[in-house]
């Protein structure tokens, strides 16, 4: 049974690029959304034709029997007012919290007939301009049905530090801003399919991988960053530890006994990934360098290797896939206790959680604050990682646990592939979007139309801004009459010409009404009065436009 209503959005959700966590996220989910298909249509508001052209084709080859039934509407954002107006939208949900939400809602306050909800979820959230975007979320016109879906409990009190800081800053303590949701990401069924491999199956992966038969393999995968992800060379070191440990810690272990695969993404030219295979090779560990596996080729990886680590220790993560896509090839998983990922490790049962140190909250005066905003994305980024260290000790000894223990690694693989079956698969985590549209929609708000008029304070007021540019504005009390142009429309020798771009804006029929309604002379204020009238539905800046539209088209003139 379809839900009522319809599912707005304004992002194609799908991107081309590097495969990162938000790409990923995003097309599981729109695909999981079509599976369950809950709504009766998808409106998808595109900036432009190429983009729009470009997700047709791809929802046809995604869904092709919705979209042959019609159930996909694409559209020109320049459409929205009147969609808003006339449509039943069950909620207008975007890929990510920070870019059109607040714009959407202000929207929806001025012209919809009733508060749907505004959500979108949050993905990386430590860029310097981010302050500005959450604030756009602090303004009178928000409501609890507008709502910041954060992807784990680290990210959701992160978001509400945001909001913390910037009420304290600009004096806001009395705007209560969106509703903050807890619904984290997921994985699609397939990867999940097939129960953790046995040991012929790893043979047979690694035959086919050329990865060695006679050694536990430790598997890292994602981006092969130092500034954007992970600095590797802790890994390097504990691995070194393990081939010559302390004294009175445990015998070492051979180097012959393990080797390192590190499979991601990496820019092109970046010297960083094979410096780890340099620096792995300076201590005896054989590190194998996979750049840019293709999907397929991942899955293998995953399914062949032993052990998987992640020692998250930047802020840009927030979540973590790869650990849940690990858990769901059978691997058990060291991974650092930063951010999303203790809410993916069950420390002790599907893996081992690393316990890492970072810096106390810093005075107004830290610098590497001040000098973010004036920094490329990887440069603050790298100094924002380097002063979060993951425990040496911990980590050499979480490594030294499971490769010690092959029953161990196999009791919690089963327990991570039950635990991601159980939680974390898009299915599920569909249903629990819709649960909390569905509460999004119980919660109180207020009367719609005392909300119709409240300005969001960050949107540009262009004619209030630019008033000072034209020689003067137009005043209700200025008087009008049809100009040569509009007097040959009257007469049928003359046709409205409307740029593209303009449709929903000036209407050519419209336009016919206004000037015979001009046609013995009017003030432009019982012009514009007249004119909405006759033209139901029509606002009061919409019937300014068309007045304007006449004037710069010697439609109509003053008198003089």
């Amino acid at each position: 049974m379809k839900k009522p209503g319809v599912f707005g959005t304004l992002d194609p959700f799908m991107e081309g690029g590097p495969i990162l966590g938000r790409r990923v996220a995003n097309v599981g989910f729109l695909r999981a959304l079509f599976a369950r298909d809950p709504f009766e249509a998808y409106h998808f508001f595109i900036a432009d034709k190429p983009l729009r052209d470009s997700l047709a084709a791809a929802l046809a080859e995604f869904a092709p029997e919705m979209a042959q039934a019609g159930r996909f509407v694409l559209m020109d954002r320049r459409e929205l007012p009147a969609r808003m107006a006339d449509t039943a939208y069950a909620c207008f949900h975007q890929s990510d919290c920070i870019n059109y939400p607040t714009h959407i809602a202000r929207l929806r306050n001025a012209v919809s007939p009733e508060l749907f909800p505004v959500t979108g979820p949050m993905h990386s959230l430590s860029y310097p301009d981010f302050p500005a975007a959450f604030l756009r979320h602090l303004w009178a016109g928000a409501t609890g049905r507008d709502c910041i879906i954060a992807t784990s409990e680290a990210g959701r009190r992160a978001t509400e530090a945001f909001f913390d800081q910037l009420r304290a800053g600009y004096g806001l303590a009395h705007i209560k801003g969106p509703s903050i949701r807890l619904v984290p990401l997921g994985i699609d069924p397939e990867k999940a399919e097939s129960p953790p491999p046995g040991r012929e199956e790893k043979a047979a992966l690694r035959a086919e991988l050329d990865l060695p038969q006679d050694r536990a393999l430790i598997l890292v995968l994602g981006r092969l960053s130092h500034a954007s992800k992970m600095d590797l060379l802790p890994l390097i070191r504990a691995m070194s530890g393990l081939f010559a440990p302390p004294k009175g810690e445990a015998a070492p272990l051979p180097p012959s006994a393990v080797s390192l695969v590190l499979a991601g993404w990496a820019d092109e030219g970046d010297a960083f990934p094979q410096s780890v295979v340099e620096m792995g090779a300076r201590v005896g560990l054989d590190v194998r360098l996979e750049l840019r596996p293709g999907e397929k080729r991942k899955l293998r990886l995953l399914r062949a290797c032993d052990i998987f680590v992640s020692i998250a220790d930047n802020p840009q993560e927030t979540f973590g896939i790869t650990l849940l896509e690990a858990q769901a090839a059978g691997l058990p998983v060291v991974a650092s206790d930063y951010d999303g990922y203790r809410d993916l490790i069950a420390h002790g049962e599907t893996g081992l959680l690393v316990p890492t140190t970072g810096p106390a909250p810093a005075a107004p005066d830290d610098m590497v604050d001040m000098l973010a905003p004036l920094l490329f994305d990887n440069q603050y980024h790298l100094l924002l990682a380097q002063r979060t260290a993951v425990d040496a000790a911990a980590l050499r000894a979480a490594l030294a646990r499971l490769l010690a223990d092959a029953p161990l690694r196999g009791r919690m693989g089963r327990a991570g592939y039950e635990r991601v079956r159980a939680h974390y698969l898009w299915p599920d985590i569909i249903e629990r979007h819709l649960n909390l549209w569905d509460e999004l929609w119980s919660l109180p708000a207020p009367d719609i139309e005392t909300l119709r008029r409240v300005p969001h304070p960050l949107q540009l007021p262009y004619s209030r801004i630019f008033a000072s540019y034209p020689t003067r504005t137009l005043n209700p009390a200025d008087r009008l009459r049809p100009a040569r142009a509009g007097r040959a429309l009257l007469a049928g020798k003359e046709h409205p010409i409307v740029y593209a771009g303009l449709d929903g804006f000036i209407q050519a029929d419209d336009i016919r009404k206004l000037i015979f309604l001009a046609r013995k002379g009017e003030t432009a204020g019982a012009l514009a009065e007249r004119f909405r009238e006759l033209c139901p539905g029509l606002g009061t800046d919409a019937a300014a436009f068309h007045i304007l539209w006449s004037l710069k088209h010697d439609l109509l003139e003053p008198e003089t």
